[in-house]
């Protein structure tokens, strides 16, 4: 039976419904989406591996699982939708590069948990999409993975170091996209691209090991706040193997999204950079106000209390300390071909001996527990710009980088500044496109921050935003 056409920017969840009533058969799906890629992808580059066999082979066993099921009920809840991984994460089978020339390219022989909650959840894996090697800087232009694009305007980024996953969501290549989020990886390129990304509060969503200290989480990007909901309850499960894990929450995300925001909230503003010397771009200060005014329209009470954050030196020294471990742990085939800064920040790393660096990490806790009982103590939810900037010009992070590797690491701050501070305190926090600049007409995000497990809370306000200013009808010039 051949049925209507897709349309690519479709919600997951409601590509979900569409494949469990027949309406469209997971394999049509399937094809729908390697198309776009065959289209679109030469030019914006999301994707570094495909496996477009395996893509159909797995669509067509849903289709059959679909024609067995007696109800509807009985398959799994994204039960034939497809969904590209991260190259950060094992998919079995599948090489991983972590984005570098350094790595072997041998295939993985399991999958990560994550993957697998995916697979379980009736996820097509749809391919591997472009990072930054090691996730360590927010856009990707390598030497392993070539420049990823931005679909708003290709000369410029599209945010990291979920690069390829924010491309391939916002061209309509993908319906949602796994991403992980060590310093702001998944609500950085949201922003740039236009898009939902919510990083969970440390431990919720496990990996096979705990990455970077727990600064790095998984996640997803997509289109909608309901499609997050959804996909963060396939996420957030028990995993009795991991160092820390909560029982599986109790009720589900997409059932939050049925409540109303408390009224009566307190909810704060942070607009100026938390590190000196870094201007705010008018555009990221006009999402925040947009923002409040939506909360204050539904019962919002906005506080002017200032948020608690330590000085600015020792928090980026507190957070470097265990970002130059970010490498660690990756199979290297070749060492000398990784990247000039993740070479300074190995160098840096092997410069101090355990002892200051487990007095580092003693800190960098010290630091998040001042910080979030300072925010519990004046905030229910702050609000923020997600990205201190526009999405930079290809190449603007090079400036200075032939004297000093680690520029590029200095030079990327502004699209930083606001969300890895939320890395070191565990918080959950999410960025929504409420905004767009009309003098260059790219998306820009604001980022929401809650509690520690209070998900919940940042989806109904998310939602309040969503259905304030809409923004899933809106397609980049490039999709």
């Amino acid at each position: 039976m051949t049925h209507a056409p897709i349309d690519p920017f479709t919600p997951a969840v409601e590509l979900a419904a569409a494949i469990r009533r027949k309406e469209v058969s997971p394999v049509e799906v399937a094809d729908c989406y390697l198309a776009r890629m065959d289209e679109l992808d030469p030019r914006l580059n999301a994707f570094c591996h495909r496996a477009d066999d395996d893509v159909r082979k797995a669509a067509s066993a849903a289709a059959d699982a679909v024609a067995r099921a007696k109800s509807p009920e009985d398959l799994p809840p994204f039960h034939g939708v497809p969904l590209p991984v991260k190259d950060l994460v094992d998919v079995a089978g599948w090489p991983t590069t972590h984005g570098s020339a350094g790595a072997g390219r041998a295939p993985a022989a399991a999958s990560d948990p994550v993957v697998r909650r995916f697979v379980d959840a009736g996820f097509v894996l749809l391919g591997k999409t472009t990072t930054s090697e090691f996730g360590s800087l927010p856009f990707t232009e390598s030497d392993a993975l070539g420049v990823s694009r931005n679909p708003w305007d290709p000369d410029r980024t599209p945010g990291g170091s979920s690069s390829g996953a924010g491309v391939a969501v916002a061209a309509g290549m993908a319906p949602l996209a796994h991403a992980e989020d060590g310093g702001g990886s998944i609500r950085i390129p949201a922003s740039c691209t236009g898009l939902v990304g919510l990083k969970p509060t440390r431990g919720l969503v496990t990996n096979a090991v705990v990455e970077v200290e727990g600064l790095g989480t998984g996640g997803v990007l997509t289109r909608s706040v309901a499609d997050t909901a959804a996909a963060l309850d396939v996420l957030a499960r028990h995993d009795p193997g991991a160092w820390w894990s909560p029982p599986t929450p109790r009720t589900s995300f997409a059932a939050a999204l049925e409540t109303e925001l408390p009224a009566g909230l307190r909810i704060g503003a942070l607009i100026d950079s938390p590190i000196d010397g870094i201007p705010v771009h008018p555009a990221c200060v006009a999402a925040v106000d947009t923002a409040l005014r939506a909360f204050e329209s539904t019962g919002g009470h906005l506080v002017d209390t200032l948020f608690p954050l330590p000085p600015a030196d020792e928090l980026v020294a507190a957070f470097t300390t265990l970002w130059n471990v970010g490498g660690a742990g990756v199979p290297l085939a070749e060492p000398d071909r990784i990247e000039p800064h993740n070479r300074a920040l190995r160098d840096a790393a092997r410069a101090i001996d355990s002892w200051a660096y487990a007095e580092g990490l003693r800190r960098t806790q010290e630091l998040s527990r001042r910080i979030v009982e300072g925010f519990l103590a004046g905030f229910d939810l702050l609000v923020t710009p997600t990205m201190a900037c526009l999405p930079p010009l290809v190449g603007a992070w090079r400036a200075g980088t032939d004297d000093d590797p680690l520029r590029a690491l200095v030079n990327s701050y502004p699209m930083g500044v606001f969300t890895s501070v939320f890395n070191v305190t565990g918080q959950p926090a999410v960025s929504v496109p409420v905004h767009h600049d009309e003098a260059t007409g790219l998306p820009v995000g604001v980022q929401l921050v809650a509690a520690p497990w209070r998900e919940d809370l940042l989806l109904q306000a998310s939602r309040i935003l969503e259905l304030a200013h809409p923004w899933t009808s809106r397609r980049p010039s490039a999709g």
